[in-house]
């Protein structure tokens, strides 16, 4: 029986996990001499490759002097907390990897928190010390205070450390000493992180995990935490609530390299993935067929925010999409439902209208990305935060904020933040750059990255993670630009849109298809107006098409999915289609909005 280390690698988002993923596995010789399999092999679905993060969390299996370790690599973002908490179940480690020059930020503090309350043993890598300015033996302190901090026991306390460059492929005990591979971090990694502990007893092992295959069905994926799994067996599913069903195994496979391999059977220890149970959910217990045990189930964090998700009802629903029925949406929710954990969905008093709940505006916003990039059609309302009552006092979700920008544009940053009722808790230089945290409620946070970036001229980065629920802050004011709304349907005629700049700032480019009540642009003052983009100039004798200066249009703003989210009213959907984003009313007729109208 070959031994076993089980590691999940956390860190904040954009300190390297995946490209240190990568330099293990070609280091452990997973790919053959001739094979060019490219950088981030992990980030394989195309979202993950456009944006640059990791989304869902990935496991791949790699042999190391005669030791199989089990690699988990998860997402940095606190939006995709409900991933980090699912996979660190199957850990008996985890690798912290910490930016040299930025040291432990917002996202650090999150998922170590996490580790630090399971019990997980850290191994410390500190990356990146090649980069200018850096300080490793300051950041290694930080860490040590963050991990004090946050009630890490003596045992914790006394990590190991290296440091290196995964991008440059070397690791060493000493940051002054370039070595020519990553293997100080590999034998860290056997020396420190304990081997899973394997207690005697009848199987049992928690379900952390699925996958999907069209050909045999759902697959449970977790860690075997005692007992003996074989093929064939007979075994007990112990659901959340309690409930017990009787399943059989077909198959199991446990991880080799980026893939998989049948087995006859597993040992305690060791992550597997069982084909062949029925009706499972992430957070059930596979156990004994005669007396079967659960093990405690895995408590996720309650989402903060949510959003009203309904059926495409423009006069453009189906042109583009295949699925545009209320009950295709519903099918694909509850789909994601099942290995989403942080997801909620809500059905309203209407048939075609969900409230899904998630952690914020990139959670959601990945959901909505996918499925428009499977053909659906959908429209979306505006993000609201969950309001909790607690003691008989209004309260909502407060998050820290950790803004790092130039410092010569902190003043402006601090002003937006105070505007939307955030409280400043310490300013501090590094190098040029000045480093804000702020307490901030969630409200705060949706369109601030856009206005930020605006004002720093690209330069802020902004980082947030939920922290508890506070009294309710007070109003905080809206955009102050109103909406221009389509009038007619029909083509946007350029002549039409250069008599009308003055009015505000277009969304839509001439000659494309617009319908009545479409929000086509942004008013330069602070209420709505309709107008008519779809005229043509009048021609006379004394008028012809071309003796009028040529027409100079601003180019339209195209919004993200995200800034459009983050853009619209509270009576202003988003419709989402594979091919476009178009912002309407949700009443289309200006008489039906009148008469409707949204407070």
């Amino acid at each position: 029986m070959t031994s076993i280390r089980n590691i999940a690698i956390i860190a904040h988002v954009d300190h390297g996990k995946t490209t240190l993923v990568d330099k293990i596995m070609y280091h452990c010789q997973l790919f053959r001499e001739n094979e060019n399999t490219g950088d981030l092999i992990l980030d394989n679905n195309d979202l993950e490759r456009e944006r640059g993060i990791t989304i869902t969390s990935k496991n791949v299996s790699v042999t190391y002097k005669g030791t199989k370790i089990n690699i988990i690599d998860t997402p940095g973002h606190a939006d995709f907390g409900g991933e980090v908490e699912r996979v660190l179940n199957m850990a008996d480690g985890v690798c912290l990897l910490v930016d040299a020059f930025e040291g432990p930020m917002p996202q650090t503090r999150f998922v170590l928190q996490k580790a630090i309350d399971l019990g997980l043993k850290p191994c410390v890598v500190i990356n990146k010390v090649d980069k200018e300015n850096c300080t490793p033996e300051e950041v290694h302190e930080k860490v040590f205070d963050l991990m004090f901090e946050l009630g890490a026991t003596e045992e914790q306390l006394d990590f190991p450390t290296v440091y290196g460059s995964a991008k440059n492929n070397w690791m060493s005990d000493d940051f002054r000493n370039q070595t020519d591979n990553i293997e100080p971090l590999l034998d860290m990694v056997l020396e420190h992180v304990p081997a899973p502990k394997i207690s005697e007893g009848t199987p049992q092992m928690l379900i952390t995990s699925l996958d999907f295959s069209s050909f045999t069905g759902r697959i449970a994926i977790g860690r075997l935490q005692r007992g003996v799994l074989r093929e064939g067996m007979n075994v007990s599913l112990v659901k959340r609530d309690g409930k017990i069903s009787k399943s059989k195994i077909k198959e199991l496979h446990t991880f080799e390299g980026l893939g998989r391999k049948k087995v006859e059977e597993v040992v305690a220890g060791d992550i597997c993935a069982i084909v062949g149970l029925e009706g499972f959910e992430i957070g059930d217990t596979v156990a004994d067929f005669e007396n079967p045990e659960a093990l405690t189930s895995i408590a996720i964090d309650e989402p903060t925010m949510s959003m009203l998700f309904t059926i495409n009802d423009s006069p453009f629903f189906g042109k583009e999409g295949k699925f545009v029925t209320s009950r295709h949406i519903k099918d694909r929710l509850a789909k994601e439902l099942e290995k989403n954990l942080a997801l909620r969905v809500n059905e309203t008093d209407s048939a075609d209208k969900f409230l899904v709940f998630g952690r914020g505006v990139l959670h959601l916003s990945v959901l909505i990305e996918t499925m428009r990039r499977e053909g659906y059609e959908l429209q979306i309302g505006q993000p609201q935060v969950i309001i909790k009552e607690i003691d008989g006092v209004k309260c909502e979700p407060i998050e820290e904020l950790t803004v790092d920008l130039p410092e010569n544009l902190s003043g402006r940053a601090v002003e937006f933040v105070t505007i939307r009722k955030g409280e400043m808790l310490s300013m501090e230089p590094k190098g040029e750059r000045m480093i804000i945290k702020f307490n901030i409620p969630s409200r705060g946070i949706i369109g601030l990255r856009n206005q930020l970036l605006t004002a720093t001229a690209g330069e802020a980065i902004m980082s947030h993670r939920f922290i508890d629920y506070q009294p309710f802050k007070g109003e905080i004011p809206g955009r102050l630009g109103g909406s221009l709304i389509s009038m007619e349907n029909g083509k946007a005629i350029p002549y039409s849109i250069d008599k009308l700049q003055d009015r505000g700032k277009f969304f839509v480019d001439p000659n494309e298809d617009i319908y009545e009540g479409q929000v086509i642009g942004e008013n330069s003052r602070g209420d709505d107006m309709v107008v008519n983009v779809t005229k043509t100039k009048k021609l006379t004798n004394v008028r012809s098409s071309g003796n009028d200066d040529k027409a100079r249009i601003i180019p339209a703003i195209k919004f993200s999915l995200e800034e459009a989210l983050e853009y619209i009213q509270k009576d202003e959907y988003v419709e989402v289609t594979p091919k476009s984003l178009r912002l309407r009313k949700i009443y289309l007729n200006e008489n039906d909005r009148k008469r409707f109208k949204i407070a």
